[in-house]
């Protein structure tokens, strides 16, 4: 694989009518890591994946994959990616293995590459003991494991995931975050859509956020966290009389902006340091305090602060 940038995007738009869906985004995702994106239901994200996957073709800008303008290299452009939907794209009235027999023929394998690959599949994702039961018996958690052993056939560098858990229950998505994870050892750049910020914040090496068709902001998850403040702290002020003087000293001498709430204060730390230095101020002033709660910013909190308020 060379050094160039997995996918390249500059200035991508599409209008449906009067409606901006997507407006003149521009991002690279770099060879072997997972890159979010994450963004309310109508933000554009799924807009940008369709054209990104050539499934829609774009009004302006440019999409490469692997150096291949998908706009006057499509064929070379797909050959580069497999795609995993939020449903299965498999028939439930036959088993994973004439599933996997089929997608394996029809992506260009011989008779006797479709069985190898079909058998390598079927243990890379542990359907083995279930490989000759029909579709209609399996678990969810097994369907999307078939679904993305289909995506898997030609081994492609890029795979996009959108919303690859939506519906399993939590051992199962576990076990599908190990399954991402290996993918990427193995080499694969994987492109994530995901409804779970807790998912996005586990798999992804850099997010995008967009919002409005716009691309608000894109870091790693540490980097978001950061831009939407510090760590929280929060605790009971067990004697009433002082919450004045508690609310007093947090404004002068830390230049905190408290909320008090009844006898309970929560405040967003300016500085990492900070957290020692109040504790020993509330100490020193005999102020005793219970409940108290310290919480590092979430990525819940990023898509609050970048997405919430905005439509």
């Amino acid at each position: 694989m060379t050094n160039e940038n997995a996918i390249e995007i500059k200035n991508l738009t599409k209008k449906f009518g009067d409606n901006i869906a997507v407006n003149d985004i521009s991002f690279d995702v770099k060879p072997g890591e997972v890159f979010g994106l994450l963004g309310p239901n109508g933000a554009g994200k799924t807009t940008t994946l369709r054209m990104i996957t050539t499934l829609l073709k774009q009004d302006s800008g440019t999409i490469k994959i692997f150096g291949h303008d998908t706009a006057k290299e499509g064929k070379d452009a797909r050959s580069m990616f497999g795609l995993t939907g939020q449903y299965a794209s498999v028939d439930e009235d036959i088993t994973a293995r004439e599933n996997l027999m089929i997608f394996s023929r029809l992506n260009g394998l011989t008779r006797a590459q479709s069985k190898q690959r079909t058998e390598e599949l079927l243990s890379e994702f542990s359907l083995e003991n279930s490989a000759d039961k029909n579709l209609k018996d399996f678990s969810g958690g097994m369907r999307r494991r078939l679904d993305l052993a289909v995506s898997l056939i030609t081994r492609p560098a890029l795979i996009f995931l959108d919303e690859p858990t939506t519906g399993l229950d939590p051992r199962t998505r576990l076990q599908m975050w190990e399954t991402i994870r290996q993918l990427v050892k193995q080499g694969s750049t994987i492109i994530l859509t995901t409804q779970y910020l807790d998912e996005a914040d586990q798999l992804a090496d850099r997010i995008a956020v967009i919002d409005h068709g716009k691309l608000v902001k894109i870091g790693t998850p540490e980097e978001l966290k950061q831009c939407v403040g510090g760590t929280k702290l929060k605790f009971v002020v067990d004697d009433d009389g002082k919450i004045q003087e508690v609310e007093n000293m947090l404004n002068k001498q830390f230049s905190l902006n408290p909320k008090v709430t009844d006898n309970k204060v929560d405040l967003i730390l300016n500085k990492k340091n900070q957290l020692v230095a109040v504790l020993n101020a509330l100490d020193e002033d005999n102020i005793s305090t219970s409940h108290l709660v310290v919480e590092e910013p979430s990525l819940d909190d990023v898509f609050m602060s970048l997405t919430v308020g905005k439509n």
